[in-house]
């Protein structure tokens, strides 16, 4: 067997060194310099952008270069850039013969490829230094393609001051994409690498003007545009000093930056779903408004529209842009900020009543004065109306119906399920929220309020889809970015909040009047129809409006970043406008499909709005959510005896059961019907009883309204420093009755007709009795709570 010499061995081994330092010669990642962040339109257009961490305008690598730059930089700099492998023999030769004659550096025989790896190295360029470029550039061309190589030079590239990159540079110099340049604006950017430092523009003019038409008509000599192209484009002026980049969209450029890394997105820049045109048209409209009402010191203001068909962010105003006013906060971005919702969480607590049947749409609720655990509510315009139906207190948006509501359905359920439903604020336990978790009592973000009603708006959207059944992935939250959609097959027959329930919640919410319309909207056929919530925080420190079609939610904050509250910041009149102008830039479309298969056609009572019972006169059928069978029959109606006249109340004891009439009456316990009958003139009270006839059970003619049994009080001092007065309220279902009012026992006045009654008990506990003319008693007790012991606390 023939031995192998030594020396070929080490020769082999050299070789193989080699052509493994060469295989390995370029790093993984060519270019580490930081980038700018962007965020793109849907179309393509720039938004917003931000400088690079090292203070360079520099774009992630486009997907694609302009071919009037291919055709610009590689006439100027590289004619045979398609022809060789790197290394241009031909163009180095001729630049040593130039050099040596001139003897300095004249001409440069770098080719395109070479000239990308000495921007990637910036190292001093020594003649090993050129050597490795030449073998690197090699290198490059095995690994890259001609029009990646020419997409790596066009983003790294060096335009002048602290531009890199075409993109950078197009909108910089000429405020436009580098696509809509012409053939006279890209030989202007293609001649600016080459010196950048000595020739860009604001900068040496008149050279750059000589060097942009010295490649015009070399680009007419080369066939790629013609001559009189070349002259009509050395007419156009050059730019001069940088111009600012757009910033259509700085708070969700910033939210990007953020969250860049738990998105998995690998790129600076993305293509976001905003739609530019409804970007611009909501900017302007947000900053008319603003204009106006900094008059009050109402600095702020924000809105979010989504797309509920695709569940894609079409516009995001995270607030007004005007960073050289620090005072304005107007860096902060309130679509992510947490703030109190006020009133918009009302919609969410009717539906969820309606989905677990505790209610029907038109369900009278108690509108009275409350006190709960020390608790009292009021409705925002001080009244009361006694009774209400859950669908005008909603669309009213009456505070005391509503937490007469969540009472009956319990806080602690309602908070769970606001979780479930994607409000991801709620960070204390149910119980520090109480009773005022429906009255703004929490904080919410403008992004999830506007996702839980966009999940709302799928769901019922989809009814058909997904043939009644739900897709959880419905109440996933909206993108703002292009990204692939992944379709959850995996359909459930239940969801938080049923078809029925939900298309119920919607109509009530549609019922709300406009502002400035005066209730006329619906005879105009251009006008939307829109189901829609109005908000206002305590305080007057924020105003709500959240609207919603089959196709769109739309919401809308106005108020200070800084919780400063104003006079007249209320929803209806700060941001139910805006939330309408914002409606009138959005296409017309249907509404919602009613789903019939998910609601029950039942017999209400048309004047307690519960399911009628045998009692009820006035009965009319209804489609209500399927959970309605389980609601109570109707209370109000009962059966009543009246003397032959039916004037008077009788029982058997002084009346014949032969001579009875026996009548169905609609009686609300005296409280309510105290209001209600203020407010609905045809309520008729019941008939006093028959002179001799007694009434048999428990005391229904009177009712304390205030305090309620087990009430702590607190007696404030007045002006003067004199203690003040409690006013105690009763109600008797007998108008023209005598009340005889005892504090522990002690008797201390009488009321006819009204029963209030202006009282200074000491502090303590007391027992409060009512008698009437009949007789009948109220005993209830209250406590007045001592000043220093408050004053303590």
């Amino acid at each position: 067997m023939q031995k192998i010499p030594r020396s070929f061995f080490f020769t082999d081994m050299i070789c193989l060194a080699l052509l493994l330092a060469f295989l390995f010669s370029l790093p993984a990642k060519l270019f580490k310099s930081p980038t700018s962040f962007v965020v793109e339109a849907s179309n393509g257009n720039l938004l917003s952008a931000a400088i690079a961490s090292d203070g360079q305008w520099r774009f992630p690598v486009a997907d694609s270069v302009p071919v009037k730059f291919k055709y610009c930089i590689i006439a100027f700099e590289d004619k045979r850039f398609y022809h060789h492998f790197g290394i241009d023999f031909l163009a180095m030769s001729r630049a040593m013969r130039q050099n040596f004659k001139a003897k300095s550096v004249v001409s440069g025989g770098s080719t395109l490829t070479m000239q990308v790896i000495r921007l990637s190295r910036r190292q001093d360029r020594t003649i090993l230094q050129k050597l490795l470029e030449v073998i690197l550039a090699l290198r490059l061309e095995f690994r890259y393609s001609k029009e990646e190589i020419i997409g790596l030079y066009a983003a790294n590239a060096p335009f002048g001051s602290n531009v890199v990159g075409l993109e950078a540079a197009s909108w910089r110099y000429y405020g436009r994409d580098a696509k809509t340049l012409s053939w006279g604006e890209m030989a202007t950017l293609a001649v600016l690498p080459n010196s950048p430092s000595l020739v860009r523009p604001g900068k040496n003019s008149a050279r750059l003007i000589k060097k942009r038409n010295d490649l015009l008509d070399k680009l007419a000599r080369l066939g790629y545009i013609d001559q009189s192209t070349a002259n009509l484009s050395k007419l156009e002026p050059v730019p001069g000093k940088p111009l600012p980049l757009p910033q259509n969209a700085p708070h969700l450029l910033n939210r990007f930056k953020i969250e860049r890394a738990s998105l998995e997105v690998s790129s600076t820049r993305i293509k976001s779903t905003i739609n530019e045109e409804l970007q611009l048209k909501i900017n302007s409209i947000l900053k008319r408004y603003n204009n106006r009402y900094r008059a009050n010191d109402i600095n702020n203001i924000s809105a979010l529209v989504l797309n509920a068909k695709t569940g894609q962010v079409v516009s995001y105003v995270g607030n007004i842009y005007q960073p050289e006013n620090a005072d304005l906060q107007s860096h902060v971005d309130m679509i992510k900020a947490p703030r109190s919702p006020g009133s918009t969480l009302k919609p969410l607590l009717y539906a969820s009543m309606l989905n677990d049947g505790f209610i029907l749409p038109k369900t009278l609720i108690p509108d009275i004065p409350t006190q709960i655990a020390g608790y009292s509510p009021q409705n925002y315009d001080l009244g009361y109306d006694g009774a209400i139906s859950a669908d005008k207190a909603l669309s009213r948006s009456l505070n005391i119906p509503a937490v007469k509501m969540l009472q009956q359905y319990k806080y602690e359920r309602f908070y769970d399920k606001l979780k479930k439903l994607g409000i991801g604020t709620l960070n204390q336990p149910a119980d520090h929220y109480g009773l005022s978790l429906i009255l703004g009592g929490s904080e919410v973000t403008m992004w999830d309020l506007a996702n839980t009603y966009m999940g709302m708006v799928r769901t019922l959207n989809h009814f058909n889809t997904y043939k009644g059944l739900y897709n959880p992935d419905d109440y996933s939250q909206a993108t703002y970015f292009v990204s692939k959609e992944i379709d959850n097959k995996d359909y459930e027959r239940t969801s938080f909040l049923d078809h029925g329930a939900i298309w119920a919640t919607f109509n009530a919410m549609e019922e709300v009047m406009r502002p400035g319309d005066e209730g006329l909207w619906e005879q105009f056929s251009s006008s939307q129809r829109v189901a829609w919530k109005t908000g206002t925080s305590f305080g007057f420190r924020d105003a709500w409006a959240v609207g919603l079609t089959p196709n769109y939610v739309v919401c809308v904050w106005v108020g200070n970043a800084d919780g400063e509250g104003r006079p007249g910041l209320v929803g209806i009149e700060a941001a139910a406008p805006v939330l309408f102008d914002i409606f009138k830039q959005l296409p017309n479309g249907k509404w919602f499909e009613t789903p019939k298969t998910k609601l029950k056609k039942l017999r209400i009572c048309k004047q307690s709005g519960y399911k009628a019972g045998e009692n009820c006169t006035d009965v009319v059928e209804e489609m209500v959510p399927v959970a309605g069978e389980k609601t109570a029959i109707c209370p109000f109606h009962k059966m009543i005896h009246l003397d032959k006249g039916g004037t008077h109340r009788v029982t058997d004891e002084c009346e014949s059961v032969n001579s009875m009439q026996h009548k169905s009456w609609f009686i609300l316990p005296p409280a309510m019907e105290y209001y209600y009958k203020i407010k609905n003139s045809d309520y008729r009270s019941l008939p006093p009883f028959k002179s001799g006839c007694t009434l048999g059970g428990g005391n229904t003619a009177m009712e304390l309204i205030y305090p309620k049994n087990g009430a702590v009080v607190y007696i404030p001092l007045e002006l003067d420093g004199t203690r003040g007065k409690i006013v105690l309220n009763a109600a008797h279902r007998n108008q023209n009755s005598k009340i005889y009012w005892h504090v522990d026992n002690e008797y201390i006045a009488t009321t006819t007709n009204y029963h209030q009654l202006a009282v200074s008990p000491a502090p303590g506990k007391h027992t409060l009795t009512l008698v009437d003319e009949n007789g009948e008693r109220l005993v209830q007790n209250f406590t007045v709570m001592d000043k220093e012991k408050k004053s303590g606390n």
